[in-house]
Parts: structure tokens; C-alpha cells; sequence
């Protein structure tokens, strides 16, 4: 797709991930023990929660996401998901680190898939660390048409998964979906407005948040596995909604962990695989 008028950009912005903000993820997961504060490292994803929208509200869509243009493409599709992505991690980032984010648009493809025209654009980001520590970081993007229903890839399909090495359940319920909505400063109305959710998008309840579904993969690992990440890539499968608990897996393999997120239905709607730095301890 070429888009009349619009060039590539890099964005540069800088925020840190402060100690308020990680103890609330981690009270929202739920996770044990203290929180981490300033000065520890922060938990593998955690960055996501600095450089955040801090748009206008003008300057939202209808869909409460921020209009096209700018630094993303002005892609003419009303629906933007996240897609999937992949991550290197140098070292471990510190809660309250100053951190510094480059970011440009490395790539955008077309195609015609069952449901119309999808539009994917991949994302680069590359955030530092004062003390040194960095991630490099793929996120993909797809534009789709509007809804006219159920969607066709929330079939059933390869969905036998072996017995998993961890396993822990994600509640999920609305009050869950909106602490995670403002935690991340997320206006988009799948999440938190049910009415505009079925009616307008064409979902049968609120969409559980793609980099949550990530971000708890990784509590998963973190829980039982003290080795420090070296990568991880994962890919959405198929949509999560408010109509029950996620179930979270994790199977060990030569040199990480293969991990999935399933629905209340036995679906996969999220997998990811992580590699670990060194072999994980036994302790």
C-alpha cells in the first residue's frame, strides 16, 4: 500500500517507568511478594508502561484510539490490532531508570485475506537504559475492515497443546480490563465500552488487551524461572473477551520456554516463545 504524501519518520521520546506504576501491574497481576521499587530491575515487558499516548482528546477516533497519521501511517481501515512481535533483551532495565526510545517504521505490506484488505505495519523500537541496559523491539500492527460479525479465524483449529511444565489462571473480568485500560492510558473502547464493543465492532463482549495477555506470559515465566530472558517473540491468534478466565501455560524446551494463553473454550489466543540467557536454575 502506498499512502499519497506520508514518509517514514523516526520519533524519538524519553520517560522512565516509575515505582507507582510498577507496583500497580504487579497488584494487578497479582503476583507475589513485593513489588519491585526504584533502583531493581523491572520486569521483561515492563517498559510498556512508559511512552505513553498522551494525545489530546480531540485527537482520538471515534474507536477512542488516536487518529491516523503522524508517526504511524494514515492507513484508511477503522480497525488497528496488535499483532504480534519480537524482543531483545540486553540486560535488565531498573524501575525508575531514565530510559530513551527510538522508534521508526521499518516495514508495510498488503494483502486480501478472508475477512477484506489487512494492512500490517512493523514497528521498531529501541529503548536505553542509563545504566546501560537495552531492548530492541518488533511490534507488528495490522489494519483491518470493519466487522460484519463473527470473525472466520475464531474457528477451532491445532489447538492440542502438550502437558505444560507451568500453568496458572488469568482472571479476567471488566474491573481487570479497565485497570489495565488506564494503566496503560488505553482509550480504545473494545476494552471497557461492552455496547460499543458488540454493536459496533462486531465482538461478543470486551476484547481482553493483546499486551496483556503478553505481559502475563511472561509473569508466568518469571514465576518459576529465575534466567534472564535473552529473547522473546510472540504472535495473537485469535481474539480474548471478558466471558471467562485465560489459562496460561508454559513448556520447557532445549534453550527457553515455548508459552500460550488459551480461552475458557480450550482456544490458543496467544502464543510466545522465550528464550532465556543461561540455562534455567533448578532451585
Amino acid at each position: 500500500m502506498r499512502l499519497e504524501g506520508w514518509q517514514p519518520s523516526e520519533e524519538v521520546a524519553e520517560d522512565t517507568v516509575s515505582a507507582w506504576s510498577a507496583a500497580a501491574l504487579h497488584g494487578l497481576l497479582d503476583a507475589p511478594g513485593p513489588p519491585p521499587v526504584s533502583g531493581e530491575p523491572l520486569p521483561a515487558l515492563w517498559h510498556w508502561l512508559a511512552f505513553l499516548p498522551a494525545v489530546a482528546q480531540r485527537d482520538l477516533g471515534e474507536d477512542g484510539h488516536q487518529r491516523r497519521g503522524g508517526f504511524l501511517p494514515p492507513i484508511p481501515l477503522p480497525r488497528r490490532m496488535f499483532a504480534g512481535g519480537r524482543i531483545r533483551f540486553e540486560g535488565a532495565l531498573q524501575v525508575g531508570d531514565e530510559l530513551r526510545r527510538r522508534s521508526t517504521v521499518v516495514k508495510m505490506s498488503s494483502k486480501v485475506g478472508r475477512s477484506g484488505e489487512l494492512v500490517f505495519v512493523t514497528v521498531r523500537h529501541e529503548v536505553t537504559g542509563t545504566t546501560g541496559a537495552s531492548i530492541t523491539e518488533e511490534q507488528d500492527l495490522v489494519y483491518r475492515g470493519s466487522s460484519s460479525g463473527r470473525r472466520e479465524d475464531e474457528r477451532p483449529g491445532e489447538d492440542v497443546w502438550p502437558e505444560p511444565t507451568w500453568s496458572m489462571s488469568l482472571p479476567i473480568d471488566t474491573t481487570v480490563l479497565f485497570r489495565f485500560s488506564a494503566l496503560t492510558y488505553n482509550a480504545h473502547r473494545i476494552h471497557y465500552d461492552r455496547p460499543y464493543a458488540i454493536d459496533t465492532e462486531g465482538y461478543p463482549g470486551l476484547v481482553v488487551h493483546g499486551p496483556l495477555q503478553v505481559i502475563a506470559l511472561l509473569d508466568l515465566y518469571r514465576r518459576n524461572c529465575p534466567a534472564p530472558l535473552s529473547s522473546f517473540e510472540f504472535r495473537a491468534l485469535r481474539p480474548a473477551f471478558d466471558n471467562g478466565a485465560l489459562r496460561l501455560c508454559g513448556t520447557k524446551n532445549e534453550s527457553g520456554v515455548d508459552l500460550s494463553c488459551f480461552n475458557h473454550e480450550g482456544f490458543r489466543t496467544t502464543v510466545g516463545s522465550a528464550t532465556w540467557l543461561t540455562g534455567p536454575s533448578d532451585e
